[in-house]
């Protein structure tokens, strides 16, 4: 029987974490204030990098701290004292892509495991080998592979190397993320941690063509808004689940860090569900389209499978308008719970109110719809909606609610 796979999850933020944790992550992966890819996400201070580490630990989850820029050589100084930081902190192992900051870590910071990120573009065996010889226990794969290419790989890996692939989320237009057109636009380099995601912007043409080979022209879908030839679809494996877990792949990633708590949390709920069904019977396994509709109610692009089985030419992978379809309002998070009389305490995110259709979303099920038949404030007494951010209300919901469920709305 193959071996259970870790589901890693991304962690903007604390409440992102806490939520990637409830709803059944093995490994969340963040990032401190300075040398992650993400500059624009909340991202953790010291003190915060090390609560989150205490947090998930008595959990049984794990915690992995990007490290993965590029840095220029004056910055090293400050470098080294972080991977000092990193290496007391708690955390379980540092994600790298420079060979530098790998070296150094090493030399400054060697109790911490070392993982290679995807900005490493590792697409080889060879690759994989020469990143374990100079130390690195895992190899985050480059997104350009097919499941053919992928698994070969993990077949051949020594036993001691772990392998993570990206599953779910967005996808960069650019060879495993390294791009230059934020650099030529903005002056904000993409490489440090600072795209500003030049390839969503709205771009207008009739045509283009490579000028000798007129007649290959690049198709292109317009709309009143402009085109979107650099706009990729977002990843969505949900309905491989089998191939990706037979495949031999140490750990799923979920990309989205700079998503929502509610992102963090249905996501993972959503994966979670289908790999313990499978692991609870391989042979009678059947996907659930619930779990696909319930990745459809996050924010998200459209839906693609990236390289996983063709190459993008080959395929529908661009976005023909650049907007996000919306996920469904995040109404609020349970706090407490009354079994005797079936209500529920919960802190307000969107306005809810009286006789509007609600879901459920609890760790290991599916949202469960009802109606808010009844409203009331923090203080016991009827009323007929909850307007205010952060506000405590109680709804009558007639299942089970534990903290930290959350309360969405219904199409």
């Amino acid at each position: 029987m193959q071996k259970r796979p870790e589901l890693l999850a991304p962690a903007g933020n604390f409440e992102k974490l806490k939520a990637a944790v409830l709803y059944g992550a093995d490994a969340v992966y963040l990032a401190g204030n300075a040398f992650g890819m993400r500059a624009a996400a909340d991202n953790f201070t010291n003190e915060e990098l090390i609560e989150a580490a205490k947090y998930a630990h008595e959990r049984g989850v794990k915690v992995y701290v990007t490290v993965n820029t590029m840095p220029r050589t004056q910055e090293y100084a400050a470098l080294e004292e972080y991977l000092k930081f990193l290496a007391t902190s708690g955390i379980d192992a540092i994600i790298v892509s420079d060979l530098g900051v790998l070296a150094l870590a090493k030399r400054v910071a060697p109790t911490l495991e070392l993982h290679v990120s995807t900005q490493a573009s590792s697409v080889s065996l060879a690759d994989v080998l020469a990143w374990r010889d100079l130390g690195a226990k895992r190899v985050v794969l480059a997104r350009e592979l097919t499941m053919r290419e992928v698994s070969a790989i993990c077949k051949n890996k020594p036993e001691d190397t772990d392998i993570e692939c990206f599953i779910h989320g967005a996808m960069c237009v650019s060879y495993s993320g390294r791009c230059l057109l934020s650099n030529y636009y903005t002056g904000r380099d993409s490489n440090r941690g600072a795209c500003a995601q030049p390839c969503r912007w709205n771009y207008r043409t009739l045509e283009v063509f490579e000028e000798k080979r007129p007649e290959q022209p690049l198709q292109l879908y317009e709309d009143k808004n402009g085109t979107f030839i650099m706009s990729s679809r977002d990843m969505c494996m949900i309905e491989h689940i089998p191939e990706l877990i037979e495949s031999g792949i140490t750990s799923f990633k979920i990309e989205g860090r700079m998503k929502s708590a509610y992102y963090a949390a249905v996501v993972t709920n959503a994966y979670r569900m289908a790999i313990d069904a499978y692991f609870a019977d391989p042979e009678h396994y059947r996907f659930d389209p619930a779990w696909l509709d319930e990745l459809c109610s996050v924010s998200h692009r459209d839906y693609a499978t990236g390289y996983w089985f063709d190459l993008p030419s080959e395929t529908a992978q661009t976005c023909v308008n650049t907007g996000y379809i919306r996920e469904k309002a995040y109404i609020a998070t349970a706090l407490a719970y009354d079994a005797e009389s079936g209500i529920a305490t919960f802190i307000q995110r969107n306005k809810v109110s009286v006789g509007e259709r609600v879901e459920l979303i609890s760790p290991g099920k599916i949202g469960r719809g009802f109606v808010a038949e009844e409203i009331f404030s923090e203080e016991g007494e009827p009323i007929e909606s909850a307007p205010h951010p952060a506000m405590i209300f109680k709804v009558r919901v007639p299942f089970e609610v534990k903290e930290g469920d959350i309360l969405r709305g219904a199409n």
